[in-house]
């Protein structure tokens, strides 16, 4: 069926192109046949260099974009057929089929358009009577689905963009399709989830409602019928609902706004597809991580265990050349299945387990990324340092190498050099190779409404790799990979970066500030369970300090006042086991060290 080529909108952050470094874009995933292990590069626009196109064939799994068939730079989303990408955003869900993809560098848009053979055309439709708007084909044999904007007028389906074979029915929004019947009317704008079926004829128009609650009822659920159990909506796909609830065997439904004017049922657990107002779903006690996607109806029940723990083993851990030492990871805060670590390894194997026991464990034989399933291959680890994440429900993994940057910069029309183009440098910490620090630094005031105004910091005078945040805070914050300017302030500054967690501190200079090498400050015992003391002793100071503790993502975990002392205690007992940053900040310096949690 036809291609048709999209013109995107280009969404311009600054008059400095962040993505001036990219030379190539390739599609990268599961759903390739590639999967993975490489790229299968796109073709740049002559017309547009922001525009990239590929023809390829997909099977039904994820994928990504990525530029220059490097993970520096990256786009995922979790919409499909359309959507936006965003920098080390997430996997993009793919069914099977033979695409025509479209991509746009600088605003991360996209559009995968599949070569069907089914395709919806009327007056109601952007193509009118002239053209056909190819439909995604669905996991079963005779089902087809698309979401598109539809205006009032008329439609039908029909197969290789010909009238040979095609199918109408008078009834809206849903009915029963048969060849050359009537055009369906639709009587109402909007934007609509269609679904049709070719072997039966059946269709149905569902129109896609912005929703403020969606929630699961059910003499299942914590509320019985008397209630809602209120699921979140992803912040990255305002289309996905989801929520971790404990369920007893019963029956439950979906339903919008806390009303049964809008509500789901369904006919299959743990997945299946919802059905306006359809049959009760039946399920099974457990506790579950509930989802329901309002534009796909998809719906999933994903069973949680109750881990205490989640560790790495193998003889790829330091002294456990026998398998018989555990790496603990540290639970999120924010989701309770993924788990995290940064630990040094030696050339070897491991797996992950639960609760320091065999009988829960995961392998597989990708490295540095893939996912785990049970009593999996063991994989197979490369000597380094790396900051492992786990996901305990999928099984998903990955194992991100340290990156110790020859020099790391700020830049920026605020910046000391005034300029985008002009790096001024900090100092790499003698004692941690993620720390950097510059003294006297003479920042101007960014004007939030110029859009190139600001400053960044990057790593080796290039945009590969840089730091932005995407609240644009000042003076301090956590800076992640091409998020916005940060709007400085005016004054002679001081400033500490992290390149592990992104956090930055920009403290207000003078003769008597300084930025101190951490080894001046003792923390102990590191590691430690209980209590964090830190010895100021060596520092000779009267005024307070602030101190607050990061946990590896770069979120804060702790913050407060302390009065002057020689010697500060916190008590860390209620932090999970994992390493930690600690900053320590005063009028006259400002200093950071890293400890760990053991339990």
């Amino acid at each position: 069926m036809k291609k048709l080529l999209l013109f995107f909108s280009l969404i311009l952050l600054s008059s400095l192109t962040l993505f001036s470094q990219v030379t190539t874009v390739g599609l990268i995933g599961s759903g390739t046949p590639n999967g993975w292990d490489s790229d299968i590069d796109m073709t740049r626009s002559t017309t547009d260099t922001a525009v990239w196109t590929l023809n390829v064939d997909l099977v039904n799994g994820a994928v990504k974009f990525r530029a220059n068939n490097d993970w520096a730079i990256n786009w995922g989303s979790t919409d499909f057929p359309k959507g936006t990408g965003t920098q080390n955003g997430p996997d993009i869900p793919v069914f099977a089929g033979k695409y025509y993809i479209i991509f746009n560098s600088v605003s991360g848009e996209y559009d995968f358009q599949v070569e069907s053979a089914i395709g919806i055309i009327g007056s109601a439709t952007a193509g009118n009577w002239d053209y056909d708007t190819n439909m995604y084909k669905d996991t079963s044999a005779h089902g087809y689905f698309l979401t598109v904007n539809l205006k009032v007028g008329d439609v039908k389906f029909r197969k290789d963009d010909a009238w040979t074979r095609n199918w109408g029915a008078v009834d809206f929004p849903s009915g029963i399709g048969v060849n050359n019947g009537p055009n369906i009317p639709i009587a109402k704008a909007g934007k609509y989830f269609i679904t049709f079926d070719t072997l039966s004829g059946a269709y149905n128009f569902a129109e896609k409602v912005d929703f403020e609650f969606i929630g699961l009822i059910g003499d299942a659920t914590p509320k019985g019928w008397d209630a809602d159990t209120d699921l979140t909506k992803d912040g990255a796909n305002p289309d996905l609902w989801k929520a971790d609830i404990q369920l007893t065997n019963g029956s439950v439904k979906f339903r919008a706004n806390h009303a049964w004017t809008i509500n789901w049922g369904g006919t299959t657990f743990p997945a299946g597809t919802g059905i306006p107002g359809g049959d009760n779903i039946a399920v099974t006690e457990g506790k579950y991580r509930v989802s329901f996607n309002t534009a796909t109806l998809a719906y999933n029940f994903q069973k949680l265990e109750n881990y205490t723990k989640i560790s790495l083993i193998g003889n790829a851990v330091p002294g456990g050349e026998n398998w018989d030492k555990d790496l603990d990871l540290t639970q999120s805060t924010e989701d309770s299945v993924i788990w995290k670590g940064t630990y040094e390894l030696v050339q070897g194997e491991a797996k992950f387990r639960a609760n320091h026991d065999w009988t829960f464990n995961w392998g597989g034989p990708d490295f540095p990324a893939g996912t785990g399933v049970q009593e999996g291959a063991n994989i197979p680890v490369a000597a380094g340092r790396y900051k492992i994440t786990f996901n305990s429900l999928t099984g998903a993994y990955n194992f991100e190498a340290f990156v110790v940057y020859d020099q790391i910069s700020i830049v920026g029309l605020n910046g000391p050099a005034n300029s985008w183009d002009v790096d001024t440098y900090l100092t790499i910490s003698p004692e941690n190779d993620q720390i950097w620090t510059g003294k006297g630094f003479v920042l101007t005031t960014a004007d939030p409404a110029l859009s190139d105004n600001g400053i960044k910091f990057r790593a080796n005078s290039a945009w590969t790799v840089n730091w932005g945040n995407v609240d644009h805070l000042f003076p301090s914050g956590i800076g992640a990979q091409d998020k916005g300017n940060i709007w400085c302030t005016a004054g002679t500054w001081d400033v500490v970066f992290n390149t592990l967690t992104g956090e930055y501190v920009f403290t207000a200079s003078s003769a008597t500030h300084d930025i101190l090498d951490p080894s001046v400050i003792n923390v102990y015992p590191n590691p430690t369970a209980q209590d964090l003391n830190i010895d100021l002793s060596a520092m000779n100071i009267n005024e307070n300090v602030s101190i607050k503790v990061f946990d590896m993502s770069g979120k804060m975990m702790m913050s407060g006042d302390y009065d002057s002392n020689d010697s500060i205690s916190l008590d860390v007992s209620g932090l999970n086991a994992g390493g930690y940053f600690i900053n320590i900040v005063s009028e006259k310096f400002i200093v950071g060290k890293q400890f760990s949690i053991l339990k």
